[in-house]
């Protein structure tokens, strides 16, 4: 089943699903952030399409720290999907959101597959 994780995943909409537990410190320190980085190739010729997709879905999740979308500069079909989550619960919960269902419902024809995916703890915040 394709979700959007391994871009996310993590489809971004990241899209390949599950729910993965952070780790965490004692009642009084943050969460631990959740990252995902994967790469995505695109029917051929629909890179630009899926873009639109999956940046269309990510405007407002909670706990999304940060969502990029880049196109690989060497590969005409394919992306790199970057995402920070305050934890793993947050991505997870943000594949239940009608907005990132609706993108990838609408994405998962133009996905030709998945290449590469992992999951990372991110150890500084964005800007």
């Amino acid at each position: 089943m394709i979700t959007r994780r391994p871009v996310l995943a993590g489809l971004a909409l990241a899209m390949l699903g599950g729910g993965h537990a952070a780790a965490k410190g004692n009642a009084m320190e943050d969460p631990v952030p959740f990252g995902m980085i994967g790469k995505m190739k695109a029917q051929p010729g629909k890179r630009a399409e899926l873009i639109a997709i999956l940046s269309s879905g990510t405007g407002a999740m909670p706990g999304c720290r940060a969502y990029l979308i880049a196109e690989d500069a060497k590969d005409p079909d394919a992306i790199w999907i970057t995402e920070i989550w305050d934890d793993a619960a947050s991505h997870k919960a943000s594949l239940q959101l009608p907005e990132v269902r609706a993108a990838i419902a609408k994405g998962r024809p133009l996905i030709a597959g998945f290449e590469i995916s992992a999951e990372t703890r991110p150890v500084s915040r964005p800007a």
